[in-house]
């Protein structure tokens, strides 16, 4: 090999660390502050180059190739089975899907207390179900690759190895799964001899746990933000349930003298409410219909309350629209707001519910015709949870934190660009407009064509 070729080289080993610590940097900012879909993309490349790096100066351009290839390829295949988090069924498919993938006779995962699976043709008794070895428990408490003279020590003070076949494999290379800086489980690399764990082995076995770390902690960013979702909902539940509450038994009340027979049919209906709430904010997302019939159940109440001529809805879905999956608690609370701060003391409040396509995007609007406000106070009601009365006579208490909350669930689940809008005037009315980016995309198995 040239001179001219080697100093090539080592520009390139420069080049590649200082590209890992820079990827290393943004994959802790992109993890700390929540952006998982950014920390997977950080993580698959910063798999790739520690994987190149590995594999640089001892293989050739070909090989390389292979080696970039073999990365994205574990990276979109790994990815399918962590969507669940590190169970048993999803750590035999990685096992199977890894172990092809390194010159190791066997691949094993564990989660922090025992061994989840196993796939390879070397002999061990540490089979799925028994606890972690010694090894296997210092690499968890230090969170850092080890490799072993002996993979399958046991636990315990003064344990020693048992003898085992010639078939069995006692040398490997131990990786720590890592979500948050902390250990979750191990990946174990298993071969016949020392000579077998090269520097390729060990860039390969390092690239795939930092891939793999990667996608775990997608998976549980993920996770608390759908606990976070369902946090919300039950807050704005206890936000605004309770004032509703109240008026809907002293309404029941009232009529149990006057009108038993519609006491009756009231309580039937408000039982029914308060079951599908409950219901509902165990679920991440509920067909579209689910929650404008929930929202329908909350008029006939409030209706009962005001007086049938004071409220009249009206309701438009376009065809299709009505199995769109979408959080739940999303419309319901808009209505409550119309009917909680736009009404006037006289006459009736319009309310009126319409759900269209706009391209790619399915929009949800609530308009009605009550005291309306202010544009400086519809904007203020986006960006904070709760604001003083406004010299209108609508209330924003309370109607900011509703607002902000479904707008924050709908980009969440919709994604950038989704959100609400508010077009008001005073005495005139007010719309509440909500964007699902891209939704319409998945309403295509229901046959949903052209433009509504």
């Amino acid at each position: 090999m040239s001179r001219r070729h080697v100093a090539s080289r080592r520009i390139v080993d420069v080049v590649l660390a200082l590209v890992a610590m820079v990827l290393v940097v943004l994959l802790v900012w992109s993890m700390r502050d929540g952006l998982a879909i950014a920390a997977v993309l950080v993580g698959c490349a910063l798999a790739w180059v520690i994987v190149m790096s590995g594999s640089i100066t001892v293989a050739p351009e070909d090989t390389r190739s292979e080696a970039t290839e073999r990365t994205l390829r574990v990276a979109n295949n790994t990815l399918t089975h962590l969507r669940g988090g590190l169970t048993a069924e999803n750590a035999q498919a990685l096992c199977a899907l890894l172990l092809p993938e390194t010159s190791a006779r066997a691949v094993a995962v564990t989660d922090t207390k025992e061994v989840l699976a196993y796939e390879g043709e070397l002999m061990t008794r540490y089979v799925p179900g028994s606890k972690n070895g010694r090894p296997t428990i210092e690499v968890l408490e230090s969170c850092r690759m080890e490799t072993f003279d002996s993979v399958d020590l046991e636990g315990g003070p003064g344990a020693v190895l048992r003898a085992r076949p010639a078939s069995t494999g006692g040398v490997g290379i131990i990786v720590p799964l890592l979500v948050q800086e902390r250990a979750v489980g191990t990946i174990k690399f298993y071969y016949r001899r020392d000579l077998d764990i090269d520097r390729t082995q060990l860039a390969i076995a390092e690239g795939l746990g930092t891939l793999l770390s990667t996608q775990l902690s997608s998976y549980e960013l993920d996770r608390q933000a759908e606990l976070t979702a369902r946090a919300e909902i039950k807050a704005l539940q206890a936000q605004i349930n309770p004032h509703f509450l109240f008026n809907a038994l002293n309404t029941i009340a009232s009529f149990t003298r006057t009108d038993p027979t519609k006491a009756r049919d009231l309580l039937r209906e408000f039982s029914l409410f308060y079951r599908r709430t409950l219901e509902n904010s165990e679920k991440s997302l509920i067909p579209l219909s689910q929650e404008l019939e929930q929202t329908r159940r909350y008029l006939r109440i409030e209706k009962a309350r005001f007086g049938e001529d004071r409220i009249v809805e009206s309701e438009h879905v376009a065809p299709g629209c009505e199995v769109l999956p979408v959080p739940s608690f999303l419309v319901q609370p808009i209505v409550e707001n119309a009917v909680r701060h736009a009404m006037r003391d006289e006459g009736a409040l319009h309310v009126d519910v319409q759900v269209a396509s706009d391209g790619d995007d399915i929009l949800i609007a609530v308009a009605d015709d009550g005291l309306g406000m202010t544009k400086d106070v519809a904007d203020r009601l986006l960006a904070s949870a709760s604001e003083p009365r406004p010299s209108s006579g609508a209330s924003t208490r309370g109607t900011g934190m509703a607002l902000r909350n479904v707008a924050e669930r709908v980009e969440r689940f919709f994604g950038v660009g989704s959100g609400v809008e508010i077009v008001s005037k005073p005495d005139e009315g007010t719309c509440v407009t909500l964007r699902l980016v891209g939704a319409r995309k998945t309403l295509g198995a229901v046959g949903v064509r052209g433009h509504e």
